[in-house]
């Protein structure tokens, strides 16, 4: 060493060594030897109060971001690893607290940076640390590289799970799903990683220091309040990111026209040519050959006291075979992949879903509950995944096209999302499907089911077939090409239900004149539409990929379960292709307006 006065060297002597005599005389008096170890009263690690405030607040929502969104891919066909999560993760209304903690991880990533930028405090991230590791170094230094490394890929991370949830969010999947899961993991990795680099650095004392707030230490060039101008910037991230999304929902403008439009599925009626269409992305879907997604079309005319609404989306299946009935053996069975949980995705029909909302709240106007049993006292879920059903009185009015069950035949079911009704004993004993506040309107449909399950059977085995074909020959003649497959394209015009007068009430001589290997309709036409539950007519189309849908309706109906067309209406869209409850998502509703 070197004195800084003289500039001569310093010789830096032992102290004697105490002698047996006097380490006995120090120990005497109550002196420590010499040799012993002395205490360690260095203070405890302590951290600055922006730090820790920032800290835990993007800790906060990072997390709820991390449990909603596990919640949400539990959801999705085929999921396991999210699963493993369930007695952890929330249920209810999930799409409000997923959207508004990745806004507010959004705003505090760009608080948290400033906030190290003003304090002069960016050197705790300084990719020079990593340097380290190329050369020796104490096992503490490598530490330090190793947690840097660690919080860039934190924050690629981070970035990613941003850029890719706009993209969901504005509609798009595919490919962008798998990226914001793996995104979504790698954030979920590093916060262990996080507490154990940490913990390995300095023990208890070290993850302590989070608890611990201490005056931020001043140094040349540090602003003057840097936390309250790193919160002022996150504020502005966040009122702007929320502003830009309200700002800028689409509108589906309704046009004029003297004259309805013919529906039959075809959009080339004068009505039409007017009407400028609005173009959704829809996504997360089943089945759709492999890409759950969609795109939807849409438009809106009115004339006179009526509505119209053309939809056209891309389905490259025309699929009408609803659990279709065949004969073997031991008797008939239902075809069905997954009928005992109401989770079909394989013999099922097209449909087409429509909903409105006086609100543009998350989730379809906050009426999707996500999770096994979201409402504590009413039955679970057959699937596990969840309810339709308002929270606050309010009503979502649902239009939804039924392919097989009435759909080819022009009529457009009118139901609705409401508070969750009272479940029957059925429901409570698992007999029977518990919907919550998913309900027709009131009134009457024209189509049942042609099966009875047997009990404990789960359609695994033989149903009872309610009806049977007069003529099993004519009714196979007119179901056209029948191809199992679920996958198969239905032939144009072909007949997937049997009306009553084509039927007879089953019997065991009826039964015996049909041969092993007879495909008959899973869907009765009988009776009539009624009631608040008649108030659609529609016509629909397939051709060449695409469905075209058509639906009038009466501008206001008068009726309580259904809400009146008025300029400022928010609306959902959901695609079903040959799946029971597993349709499209459509996160950011589109306006309706009249002006």
């Amino acid at each position: 060493m070197t004195d800084q006065v003289t500039d001569h060297a310093l010789e830096l002597t032992s102290p004697p060594k105490p002698t047996g005599d006097a380490r006995g005389q120090a120990q005497k008096n109550g002196s420590p030897a010499s040799n012993a170890r002395p205490d360690d009263r260095s203070p405890p690690v302590r951290s600055d109060i922006g730090t820790i405030l920032l800290h835990w607040t993007l800790v906060v929502a990072i997390v709820t971001s991390l449990l909603t969104g596990l919640r949400l891919s539990s959801d999705a066909e085929g999921a396991w690893f999210s699963k493993l999560f369930e007695p952890i993760l929330p249920q209810g209304e999930i799409w409000t607290w997923h959207y508004l903690s990745a806004v507010f991880v959004l705003a505090l990533i760009f608080a948290y940076a400033a906030y190290m930028s003003l304090a002069r405090l960016k050197r705790r991230i300084s990719s020079k640390k990593m340097v380290v590791l190329t050369l020796p170094a104490s096992t503490k230094l490598r530490l330090s590289a190793v947690n840097v490394i660690a919080y860039w890929i934190l924050f690629g991370a981070v970035l990613t799970l941003t850029a890719t949830g706009v993209w969901l969010y504005l509609g798009h999947g595919g490919i962008w799903v798998t990226v914001h899961y793996t995104a979504a993991l790698v954030v979920l990795t590093y916060i262990v990683a996080h507490v154990v680099l940490h913990y390995a650095y300095g023990g208890l004392q070290q993850l302590l220091r989070l608890f611990r707030p201490q005056k931020l230490r001043r140094f040349p060039g540090m602003a003057a309040h840097p936390l309250a101008i790193a919160l002022m910037i996150g504020a502005v991230v966040l009122a702007g990111a929320i502003t830009l999304n309200y700002s800028t929902l689409d509108e589906l403008v309704v046009a004029k026209a003297d004259v309805l439009p013919e529906l039959d599925g075809v959009l080339d009626d004068a009505a039409w040519q007017n009407a400028e269409p609005v173009f959704v992305e829809t996504q997360q879907g089943s089945n759709l050959k492999g890409t759950g997604a969609s795109t939807v079309e849409m438009r809106a005319v009115q004339v006179g006291d009526k509505i119209v609404f053309a939809f056209r989306w891309e389905d490259a299946t025309r699929s009408l075979k609803r659990h279709p009935l065949v004969k073997r053996e031991d008797g008939w069975h239902m075809l069905n992949n997954r009928a005992d949980l109401s989770d079909e995705t394989a013999f099922y029909e097209d449909k087409f879903s429509v909903a409105f909302s006086t609100t543009d709240a998350f989730g379809g106007g906050a009426s999707t509950h996500m999770g096994p049993k979201p409402i504590s006292d009413k039955p679970k879920a057959f699937h596990g995944r969840g309810f339709h059903y308002t929270t606050d009185g309010s009503l979502v009015d649902v239009w939804q096209w039924k392919a097989s069950r009435g759909g080819m035949l022009g009529r457009v079911d009118d139901m609705h999302f409401s508070t969750p009704v009272e479940p029957s004993e059925a429901h409570v004993a698992g007999k029977a499907r518990y919907s919550a506040g998913y309900n027709a309107d009131k009134g009457t449909s024209f189509y049942v089911y042609n099966y009875h399950k047997k009990d404990g059977s789960d359609y695994l085995s033989s149903v009872d077939a309610i009806r049977l074909p007069k003529d099993y020959k004519a009714t196979a003649a007119k179901m056209g090409t029948i191809d199992l497959s679920v996958e198969a394209i239905e032939d144009e015009g072909s007949q997937w239900w049997m009306f009553e007068d084509e039927s007879v009430p089953y019997s065991s001589a009826k039964d015996a004149e049909i041969p092993v290997g007879t495909v008959i309709p899973g869907v009765l036409i009988q009776g009539e539409y009624s009631g608040s539950r008649a108030d659609l007519l529609g016509g629909s189309k397939w051709q060449d990929g695409y469905w075209t849908l058509e639906v009038v309706r009466d501008m206001d109906t008068g009726h309580d379960q259904d809400l009146a067309m008025t300029d400022g209406l928010f609306i959902w869209l959901s695609v079903f292709d040959h799946n029971q409850t597993r349709h499209t998502r459509h996160s950011r509703p589109v306006r309706l307006t009249f002006n």
